[in-house]
């Protein structure tokens, strides 16, 4: 008996879709992810868009609008599994950079001023999983070609993602690159996880941390050692909070003896 293919929709929130284009951009392997899957939706590489029950649903951007959680709380009501992928699904991206509700408001005001808002209300960017229940997340800013064919493939298996649970730094040993931070670099391989090959740090560029925090990252003993380098205290929290939102926000608070 012939066993009925996975249907898979992929669907963009408030971002730069450079996910769902990475997707579109595995050229050779996307005939096969098609004939492997029953895709339903997926607004950037068909017409013929279907709002039916899913098996998976990947979902990349943030929520930064009702249209927005709409549109997610009804994807989650439909799917079986939901991933996200990318920065902005997974922790806020950089429009969730440390900004607090007082501060998204005020900046709100500032751009947009007393224009009342007529197709969707804007929300504070946060991600996925601050409204819905998210079972699997896949980093990267955008993410990577190899981990999303293995997490698709182990995800059509029904087999949770392999992801790297260490940092950037790794992957600069296995390349010999020289450390950043040995010449006074601010280089966030540290606090980063694996996965992009080190390619940053591999042409003399410092880690920006557009991967996410790898597990079990050691935020004081860098912001520690940024300090005695002669860093400036906001400069480093800026940096450190570019691609981990209220991760940071929260460290920040410690640091100032203050609750989260």
């Amino acid at each position: 008996m012939k066993k009925d293919k996975l249907k898979i929709g992929i669907y963009e929130l408030t971002g730069c879709a450079g996910d769902a284009l990475l997707i579109l951009d595995c050229e050779e392997e996307l005939l096969n992810i098609f004939q492997a899957a029953d895709i339903q939706s997926f607004l950037m590489a068909k017409s013929d868009n279907i709002d039916g029950e899913l098996d998976i649903a990947l979902v990349e951007g943030s929520v930064s609008s009702e249209k927005d959680l709409k549109e997610l709380q009804d994807i989650r009501k439909r799917s079986k599994v939901l991933v996200a992928i990318g920065i902005c699904a997974g922790l806020g991206g950089l429009q969730a950079a440390f900004l607090d509700p007082k501060e998204w408001e005020e900046n709100r005001k500032k751009v947009y001023g007393q224009v009342e808002m007529i197709h969707t209300k804007p929300l504070q960017s946060k991600p996925l999983d601050a409204y819905v229940k998210v079972d699997y997340y896949l980093p990267g800013c955008p993410i990577g070609k190899e981990q999303f064919l293995s997490t698709l493939t182990r995800v059509l298996a029904g087999h949770p993602p392999e992801l790297h649970r260490f940092p950037v730094c790794v992957e600069c040993k296995w390349k010999e690159n020289d450390c950043l931070l040995n010449r006074n670099i601010a280089c966030l391989g540290p606090l980063t996880a694996a996965g992009c090959a080190a390619i940053c740090p591999s042409h003399n560029l410092p880690c920006v941390g557009c991967w996410g925090p790898a597990e079990e990252a050691n935020r004081t003993a860098e912001y520690q050692l940024l300090l005695e380098k002669g860093f400036d205290r906001e400069m480093i929290l800026r940096k450190m909070a570019n691609f981990s939102g209220t991760r940071i926000a929260d460290f920040a608070a410690q640091l100032k003896g203050e609750k989260k």
